[in-house]
């Protein structure tokens, strides 16, 4: 919950669908670059054609083999992931110090979250002090990476719902060699990317103690989201 639990804040959520990285990477340092302190907090909620992106201190030993999928350097935390169709990414775009609440209450809110989504499903998962992300016997279900600039977050999570995993044989996943990686539906959650979000959503927002507000977007890739709103 908000380390300030006198106030709910709105989190306004958006599903984006299908969206280029490099696109909606720019989009959200643009946004916080932009916003004002009556800017909304955002969740935007959305997949990535197949892409590996490495984070600021990303090492680039931990890329086994590539092939043909793009490498893209990016402005978050974190080692080498993998994004690609059927994995929900969630971006968390927040005034943290509206919210009141540090990195690492943010870390714990996005994990365990998902912890929460998947005890309805009477799933048993764990987290990892050194190692942030939701494991499931061990297997990496979700993993996170952030970036905070003037008090502000984005970036956010990465949760396998229903996709190929092999890419994550190509790489040291969040920079372990040999960690294992697993997705909803080998856990037997047969859902769509949509609706896992549109659950998920739920249980991110009560971890912040914020109020949730869907928003209805149009399905474009790339497209520009306001900062005014």
């Amino acid at each position: 919950m908000s380390a300030d639990g006198d106030r709910c804040q709105q989190l306004l959520a958006s599903q984006l669908g299908l969206c280029d990285y490099t696109s909606v990477w720019r989009q959200m340092q643009a946004y916080t670059r932009e916003r004002s302190a009556a800017s909304a907090d955002q969740l935007w909620l959305l997949q990535h054609p197949p892409v590996y992106t490495l984070g600021m201190n990303g090492k680039r030993e931990h890329l086994l083999r590539t092939g043909e999928i793009p490498v893209v350097d990016c402005d978050r935390g974190g080692q080498v992931t993998y994004h690609g169709p059927g994995q929900l990414v969630a971006y968390a775009l927040l005034d943290m110090r509206r919210l009141g609440i540090g990195v690492r209450a943010l870390v714990r809110a996005l994990e365990l979250s998902v912890v929460d989504w998947l005890r309805g499903f009477a799933i048993g998962a764990d987290t990892r002090a050194d190692a942030p992300g939701v494991y499931v016997d061990g297997a990496k279900l979700a993993a996170l990476g952030l970036r905070v600039s003037g008090g502000c977050s984005y970036h956010g999570l990465a949760l396998n719902v229903d996709m190929d995993l092999a890419p994550f044989a190509d790489i040291n996943p969040c920079g372990y060699p040999r960690l294992p990686v697993t997705q909803a539906r080998d856990l037997g959650i047969a859902l769509e990317v949509e609706e896992v979000g549109r659950q998920w959503a739920k249980y991110f927002a009560a971890r912040l103690g914020a109020h949730l507000q869907w928003r209805d977007e149009p399905r474009q890739m790339g497209r520009k989201v306001s900062a005014n709103v």
